[in-house]
Formats: structure tokens, sequence, C-alpha cells
């Protein structure tokens, strides 16, 4: 297996081949609920119709064309995001890594535009992942993805909720940019306080720093707003977007504010495969979607959801804690999250376990209640199985 592969990846046995809605088939036959959409990218799940038709159509007609030429959708996606998350003006990418690269880039040339050349240094929160790349890496805690290619980018940790320790940092290093989310994903789905954002806002505004929100995993609406950030009422220099943009194709973007539209000069910036005829497609197909209420079920089943969680607490020792908002959860556990996690792929439910001790959530926008339903069946039979694990009866 994995012939010809880098060694990069632990990847499941299975060979998956198609897709219904949150199920997805092997090549065996065999389904399995996906309670994990591709981490996050896939909210219309597996065969949509709309998207297939869509896709279809524009690979009859043209798939790349390259910046250099005009398409029929750039400039109706980039609308649309901006009037969805209150910015300006939108640079496209391939990736959210990509989009973090740019943004760290943006805040950058933004230092000098104000004749602050010497900000040059990044603040970021303890539990943040932001991408792989050498800028992206530079801002994301966890030393095991960090350590093997150091030195990196200058970057100032604070831990999360600690606003006097994000004060003294901002003070100390004046750099160009904080750089958060507003929920951790790779964290344990952890989400920031509606405090803590607007004091962050306050203090960025404050000292002059750029204030970047990294809304790759938990934007687009997954926390049953577009942006997780509105649910506090705070609204960034700078928002990062990806994973379900598209609907499954590669696609993210760099969202500034009016005032910072006009930071990049032609051919300061740039990506030869961004923003092409193929995925904008996908992207108008997935904000229809959207205009037509989608997030009326992520708020509904993510309540759905929820509630089921909380009832698996009550009913078992091992659950710790309940995380998150919509269809962003974490079921935190006191021990055997790895254990839980393959267990429960063994019993057809996909997941995947964050932060070492969390089981991370994230299921297509378009479930059903009967989806969530079995899915909350599978997870209560899986933990049932573990040693100990029932609440004692009084």
């Amino acid at each position: 297996m994995d012939e010809g592969l880098m060694k990069t990846y632990a990847r499941a046995d299975e060979v998956f081949v198609s897709g219904h809605g949150a199920v997805l088939q092997d090549s065996t036959g065999r389904e399995f609920l996906d309670f994990l959409a591709g981490i996050a990218v896939s909210a219309l799940g597996h065969g949509h119709a709309a998207l297939t038709e869509a896709l279809r159509d524009q690979v009859g007609k043209v798939v790349h064309l390259s910046n250099l030429f005009r398409h029929p959708y750039t400039e109706r996606v980039a609308t649309r995001l901006c009037q969805l998350t209150d910015m300006g003006a939108a640079f496209f990418t391939n990736s959210g890594t990509e989009a973090i690269e740019c943004a760290l880039k943006l805040a950058r040339k933004a230092m000098q535009m104000r004749g602050t050349p010497e900000r040059t240094s990044f603040v970021a929160l303890e539990g943040g992942f932001h991408g792989r790349s050498l800028g992206a890496l530079s801002l994301t805690w966890s030393e095991k993805y960090r350590k093997p290619f150091q030195p990196l980018q200058k970057v100032t940790w604070v831990p999360p909720e600690d606003v006097g320790a994000l004060k003294a940092a901002l003070a100390a290093d004046q750099p160009a940019a904080l750089v958060l989310e507003p929920v951790q994903g790779e964290g344990g789905i952890r989400e920031l306080s509606t405090s803590y954002l607007q004091q962050a806002r306050a203090l960025c505004t404050a000292t002059g720093t750029l204030l970047v929100h990294d809304e790759i995993q938990s934007g687009c609406g997954r926390t049953g707003r577009f942006l997780a950030a509105q649910h506090a009422g705070v609204v960034p220099d700078v928002v990062t977007l990806a994973k379900p943009i598209a609907a499954g194709l590669p696609m993210g973007a760099c969202l500034t504010t009016t005032a910072l539209a006009d930071t990049f000069a032609k051919g300061e910036h740039g990506s030869t495969f961004a923003g092409g005829p193929l995925v904008c497609r996908a992207a108008l197909v997935f904000l229809d979607e959207i205009d037509r209420g989608l997030l009326g079920n992520v708020m509904e089943r993510g309540q759905q959801l929820r509630e089921g969680l909380e009832a698996l607490q009550r009913e078992f020792k091992i659950v710790r804690e309940v995380r998150g908002r919509g269809l962003m959860l974490g079921l935190r556990l006191h021990h055997s999250a790895e254990a839980v996690q393959k267990a429960l792929y063994k019993n057809g439910l996909i997941v995947n376990c964050t932060a070492t001790d969390v089981l991370r959530i994230v299921p297509p926008f378009v479930i059903t209640a009967a989806n969530v339903q079995a899915g909350l069946q599978r997870l209560r039979t899986t933990l049932a199985a573990f040693p100990g694990s029932a609440q004692e009866t009084p």
C-alpha cells in the first residue's frame, strides 16, 4: 500500500469509492457514517446532485485559465463572500495554509505602508494550528510539527483567554498581527469566549496590530453563522477561509477589510491555480445552498447532536466534556480517545482524535436527523464496550 508515496500519512486500509449525503461506501460495499467530512471539508456531503451537475457542466467548458484572464465566476464568489463576512476584498488560494501565508504577507506589507517596517513578528495562541508551510507552521503551537523545521518566523504565544498576557505581548513585541482561531480545531474544539474575542479586537485596534481570524475550520457556516466570530459580533481586519468553501474541491480565500483591500500592488502576490472556473463553480453551488437555508440544518442537527453527546456524558464516566457549537463539536474523554476513535471506525462511524483527548465531530452540513441518531447510537454502543465507562447508579 501507498507505493510511490512519501510516508507522511497514517491511512486506514479501506478504499472508499462512493458516497451519498453523510454516508461513504468502500470497495467492498460496506457503508460508514461520515462524521468527519474530509476533516470539516465536505459540507454538501457526497454525491450532491447540484454540485455534480455544475462540475460536469464546467468540465465540458473550461477548467483552467490562470489569473491572467477573466471568467464569469471570480467576482461573483468574491462579492458574496465579502457580503457574508463584512470584508472588502478577497484573494483566492488553493488551501487554508496558502490563505494564512497571504495574510502574513499582507500584514507585513501593511506595516511597511504605515511606516513601521520593523513590525515583522506575530502573536498567536497556545493550542493554535494554522498550517504546515514555513510561515503558517511558525504560528502552529505544537512543537512536534515545528521542531524538525526550525528556525522559523518569530512568534510569541499567549494562553487562550488570558487577556493580560495578550496585552503584554502586543505591547512588548509590537507585532504585525495577532493570529487566532475563534474555535481552535486541532487544539481540541476549544471555543474562545465572546469576551476574549471582543477584548482581543479592542487591544489590536489600540496597538495598531492587525487582527487575523483563522476561520479555515470554523468558518463558512460550520458553527451556524457564516463566521464563528459573528456570534461575538467581532469583525477582524483579515479572515482566512478554506475547507468547505468549494464543497470538497481545493479552495481557500484571504479576505480583508476595505481599508486593507489595496495593500498588495500588482504582482506582489499571486497563484497559478487559485480561483479557477471549476472551483468557483463549486463555491457558487455551496453559497447557493447557504442562501437556501442550509445553516438552519446546521443549527438543528447541531443541537440534536449536542443534546445526544450531553446525554452520553451523563451516562458514561469516560466522557469528560462536550465542546463546540453547530456542527463543530468535540467529545472530550478522560482517557482512551484514540482507542475509542479506532473502535468507532470499526463500528462504521468516522470521526478523528485531536489534542490527544478529544473526538472531533464535524459532519457534512446536509446531515439528516436519522444520520445523527444512528451516529449517536454507534457512539453509545462503542463507549459502553470500554471497561468501567458507565456511570454508577445512585
